[in-house]
C-alpha cells in the first residue's frame, strides 16, 4: 500500500473518531455539555490527535529510514571488484535504482508479471530492450550484477512498504481506541489537547533550529576536509583562483570575495535609496488610490525570477551599457569591453532588491505610532523635517533590518551574476570589467561528476563557510547597531 493511501486512510479514522469522541463525551455527560469537564469539541480533538501524532510521525520516520537501510543493504550485495571507488559504487547504486522502478513500472503495464519481474535473468533476457518498451530509458546494457542487486532492492522495497502500511494503520486503530476509551464527562480533554499542541510547536520550531545547525555541521565537517589538503592560508591569503581539477590549482578566495563585495556594493547603492525614498513617498505623501495601486506593482518586482532578471542584464542592460561607455558608444572612451560586466550585475541585481527595502522599509515606517508625527507637527516642524527628525529616526532599526535583508540577499545571488557579471576572478577597482562572485563559483565547483575526495570539489564548502560567516557578521552587527538606536524609543 502506497503512502498517499496509508495517509488517507489515517486521516478518514482521524475524522471518525473526531465525531464518535464528542458523541461519547455527550452521551456520558447526559446530553448537557455543562457536566463535561471540557468543551464537546475537546473530547473529538483529542481522538483525533491520538490517531494523527503517533501514526503520522511513525510514517516521516519510516520514508526517511527505509531508503537509506535499503540502500546500505543493497550495497553490500555490488562486488567490489565492480568498482573503484565511492563516485563508481554511487553511479551503479543509480543504474540499480533505475532497473528496480523499470521492473516495477513493467509489472504495473503488464509487460512482466511480479514473478518474471523477481526471476528474469540477463542471459536470457535482453533487459534494456524489455524495458525500452514500456518507457524506461536505460543507458547501457544491464549488468547481471546490477540486475540481482535491482530485484533485492525491489523485494526489500515491497516488504518494507507492507510491514509500514501494518504498523502505521495498527498504531493508529491503537491510538484510536485507546482515546475514545478513555473518553468521558470527567476526562481533562482539554488539558491534553492543549499539551499535544503546545509540543507540536515546540518541535515545529525546533526543526528551523536543528535545519540550522545541520547545514553548519556539513559545511564545517567538508571544510575541515578541504583545509586537510589545501592550506588555509593560501586560501584566505591568495590573489588567484585557478582551479583545475587535474592538479596544481590555486585556490585563493580574495578575488570572488572582491567581486561579491563589489557587485553587492553598486547593488545596494541602486536598491537603498530608490527602495528608501519610495517607502517615504507611500507611506507619508501618496494618496490611499496611488499606494493601493504603487506598492503591489513595485512588490511585484519582487516575484520575478532571478533567471529573468539574469537574462535582463545579459540582453538589455549589458549592450546598452556598452553602447554608452563602449569602444565605438556614445562617450566615444573605451571603458568597456563587453556586456557581462561587475556594472551590469549591479545595476540589475539592484533593480531586484528595490521591493525587499521599499516594502519593508514602508511597513515599519507605518509601524511609528502616529502621535510622534502629530507632535511633532503640533510644535511647528514641517512635513519634511517631521520625516527627517522623527519618523525615520524611530523607524531607523527596522530600516536597518531591511538593508541587511538586501545585502544578504545580494551576496548570496547566482544566476545575475553568472549571466550578467561573467565569470572572471580578478582583483580589479574597473566596476566595466568582468568579475565573478563566490556563490557562481560553488555552482560552477560542483557541476558535473565532482571528485568530492580532490580539494577542487571541497573548496565550494570552504567557499560556503566564509559566505556563512560573513552573513553572519553581518546579523549581529546590524543587531548592535539596532539595539543601539532602540534605546532611544523605549
Amino acid at each position: 500500500m502506497s503512502a498517499f493511501w496509508i495517509l488517507i486512510i489515517v486521516l478518514a479514522l482521524a475524522a471518525v473518531g473526531y465525531v464518535l469522541g464528542r458523541q461519547r463525551a455527550m452521551a456520558s455527560a447526559g446530553g448537557d455539555s455543562r457536566h463535561l469537564h471540557s468543551l464537546p469539541a475537546y473530547y473529538g480533538y483529542n481522538v483525533s490527535l491520538s490517531v494523527l501524532v503517533p501514526a503520522l510521525g511513525l510514517l516521516v520516520l519510516w520514508l526517511i529510514a527505509q531508503p537509506i537501510v535499503i540502500e546500505r543493504s543493497v550495497k553490500t550485495m555490488i562486488p567490489e571488484e565492480t568498482y573503484t571507488d565511492a563516485g563508481a559504487l554511487n553511479l551503479i547504486m543509480s543504474d540499480v535504482r533505475r532497473v528496480a522502478n523499470g521492473l516495477d513500472l513493467a509489472v504495473e503495464r503488464g509487460a512482466l508479471t511480479s514473478e518474471q519481474a523477481g526471476s528474469i535473468r540477463t542471459e536470457f533476457t535482453n533487459i534494456r530492450e524489455r524495458l525500452g518498451s514500456v518507457g524506461v530509458a536505460l543507458g547501457s546494457d544491464v549488468q547481471r550484477e546490477v540486475l540481482t542487486a535491482a530485484q533485492s532492492y525491489r523485494a526489500m522495497n515491497a516488504t518494507g512498504n507492507l510491514i509500514r502500511a501494518v504498523l502505521v494503520l495498527a498504531l493508529a486503530a491503537a491510538g484510536f481506541g485507546y482515546a475514545y476509551m478513555r473518553t468521558d464527562r470527567d476526562f481533562r480533554a482539554r488539558n491534553v489537547v492543549e499539551r499535544v499542541l503546545l509540543s507540536m510547536l515546540v518541535f515545529a520550531a525546533s526543526i528551523a533550529i536543528l535545519t540550522t545547525v545541520g547545514i553548519v555541521l556539513s559545511l564545517v565537517f567538508n571544510t575541515v576536509e578541504f583545509f586537510k589538503l589545501y592550506p588555509w592560508t593560501e586560501f584566505f591569503f591568495g590573489l588567484t583562483w585557478s582551479p583545475s581539477f587535474g592538479g596544481g590549482s590555486d585556490l585563493g578566495i580574495l578575488p570572488l570575495f572582491w567581486g561579491t563585495f563589489y557587485i553587492s556594493l553598486i547593488a545596494l547603492a541602486v536598491a537603498v535609496p530608490i527602495g528608501l525614498f519610495a517607502a517615504v513617498y507611500l507611506s507619508e505623501y501618496a494618496s490611499p488610490a496611488v499606494r493601493a495601486f504603487a506598492k503591489p506593482l513595485l512588490e511585484v518586482l519582487a516575484g520575478i525570477p532571478t533567471i529573468v532578471y539574469g537574462l535582463f542584464a545579459l540582453l538589455t542592460v549589458g549592450p546598452a551599457l556598452v553602447a554608452i561607455f563602449g569602444r565605438d558608444g556614445a562617450l566615444g572612451v573605451q571603458w568597456m569591453g563587453g556586456g557581462t560586466a561587475v556594472m551590469t550585475a549591479g545595476l540589475v541585481m539592484g533593480i531586484m532588491l528595490i521591493p525587499f527595502v521599499s516594502s519593508l522599509s514602508d511597513d515599519i515606517i507605518n509601524a511609528v505610532p502616529q502621535a510622534m508625527r502629530d507632535g511633532s507637527l503640533g510644535l511647528g516642524a514641517t512635513k519634511s523635517e517631521t520625516i527627517k527628525q522623527v519618523v525615520l529616526p524611530a523607524a531607523l532599526p527596522g530600516i536597518v533590518g531591511a538593508i541587511l535583508l538586501a545585502a544578504s540577499r545580494a551576496i548570496g545571488e547566482t544566476m545575475i551574476v553568472v549571466l550578467g557579471a561573467g565569470a572572471a576572478a580578478r582583483l580589479s577597482l574597473n566596476p566595466f570589467e568582468a568579475m565573478t562572485t563566490v556563490t557562481a563559483k560553488i555552482v560552477s565547483q560542483l557541476t558535473g561528476d565532482a571528485d568530492f575526495a580532490s580539494p577542487e570539489a571541497l573548496v565550494a564548502f570552504a567557499l560556503g563557510m566564509t559566505l556563512f560567516v560573513i552573513t553572519l557578521g553581518l546579523n549581529i552587527f546590524a543587531l548592535w547597531i539596532v539595539r543601539k538606536y532602540r534605546e532611544q524609543y523605549e
